[in-house]
């Protein structure tokens, strides 16, 4: 396939753009950093640094949209959340609109967007049925969405992944975490009862490709690993993974000083199931908690 794509210089980017090029795809990389993006990701591909240098998209067969500053990482001011928002729906709304302007479509458009768009649902499960909370990461991800699914048509269909924390080697959420646990200091956040909604990256790379080669597949699918966890266990299983203890819990107070509004994102967390994402066929190879962890920190 001919496929365009954004993001990919990000952590997941990059292990789906490793995963497509093993495919022999035919990759056209928008990208803000042109040199940035070659020396990481290689010079075998194509690159744009600027969207608006297409008038279409009829040479492409699929648009892959991982774009968007990142949600956790800076404290969440007005200026960060438009930031926030920006990254997210000033490109999915061009890629639309350059996919309604092709006289020859792609036949797929895969748009990222997170589980943050159920915002906290305490210990109820949820699936891609599931009513949402209204509140910031519920707004971004809802309009995110909106624009993205804008572009279904007859010749285009739209498959919108709502991602859960993505575990992996060298970068993600887990990298971030696991500075405390290697020195025997990690445990839960709180009471630790709050739900993680994970997937493997690998389960996600390939869940992408899955979505492009699956025809009858549109709509909204959660990529969330099927077994969700709470958060005691989740410290505990990279505490076992990692052979250190995991009985030092977080402070939910420090965790809203430090950080804010941001910090419900991580406090409230969510019990997500890909329910839409099963039935499409789609079998994960990470389907619980230890052994994906395993095989991260083992390996």
């Amino acid at each position: 396939m001919n496929i365009l794509m954004t993001g990919a210089t990000g952590f997941v980017g990059q292990q789906l753009v490793k995963l497509l090029s093993e495919q022999s795809h035919q990759l056209t990389i928008v990208t803000r950093n042109i040199s940035h993006a070659t020396s990481t990701l290689g010079a075998q591909h194509k690159y744009l640094d600027k969207l608006e240098q297409l008038n279409n998209l009829n040479d492409y067969d699929t648009v892959i949209n991982l774009a968007g500053e990142p949600i956790v990482g800076k404290r969440w001011s007005n200026q960060q959340k438009q930031r926030i928002c920006d990254s997210r729906w000033n490109m999915t709304a061009m890629l639309t609109q350059l996919i309604k302007q092709s006289d020859m479509p792609p036949a797929s458009f895969i748009s990222a967007s997170a589980i943050g768009f159920y915002g906290r649902q305490g210990s109820t499960p949820v699936d891609e049925h599931s009513q949402a909370h209204n509140e910031f990461s519920h707004q971004v991800c809802s309009e995110w969405e909106h624009l993205a699914l804008k572009a279904q048509s007859e010749n285009t269909r739209v498959c919108v992944l709502r991602i859960g924390i993505v575990l992996g080697k060298n970068g993600g959420a887990l990298a971030k975490m696991l500075p405390p646990f290697k020195l025997g200091l990690g445990g839960p956040i709180g009471k630790g009862l709050h739900g993680v909604s994970w997937i493997h990256i690998d389960d996600l790379t390939h869940l992408i490709q899955h979505l492009l080669v699956t025809d009858d597949a549109q709509g909204v699918f959660n990529a969330t690993a099927p077994n969700p966890v709470n958060h005691k266990l989740f410290a505990e299983s990279i505490g076992a993974s990692l052979n250190r203890p995991a009985l030092i819990p977080t402070p939910v107070i420090a965790l809203k000083l430090a950080m804010g509004e941001m910090a419900d994102l991580i406090v409230e967390g969510q019990f997500v199931l890909p329910k839409r994402t099963l039935a499409s066929g789609f079998n994960f190879k990470y389907p619980d908690i230890s052994p994906a962890l395993d095989s991260i920190l083992k390996a």
